[in-house]
């Protein structure tokens, strides 16, 4: 297996995040990398070799699972969308 040398993960991967544009992008790199992951398992489930179709399908999965994780975070830390169900408290009327 080759190591990922996209764009994305040379600008990220000794990067501190300091702005949801930082998680928007690992979390873009996540997805990336789990699909590459995706790939190459079935490649492997057409080549006939079990091992090598369970290594990349967990490594698909873990990139998945670190993709929504920054994914949420992106979103959670948004200010700019309002939630239409957020109960205004009694000091802001």
């Amino acid at each position: 297996m080759t190591q990922d040398t996209s764009p994305v993960a040379d600008d990220l991967m000794d990067e501190d995040f300091e702005t949801i544009g930082d998680y928007h992008r690992m979390a873009a790199h996540h997805f990336q990398a789990a699909a590459k992951h995706h790939l190459a398992a079935a490649a492997a489930d057409d080549e006939g070799d079990d091992e090598a179709n369970a290594r990349h399908a967990f490594l698909a999965y873990r990139h998945q699972l670190n993709g929504v994780q920054c994914a949420e975070i992106a979103m959670m830390e948004s200010d700019s969308l309002d939630d239409p169900f957020d109960i205004p408290s009694d000091d802001a009327q």
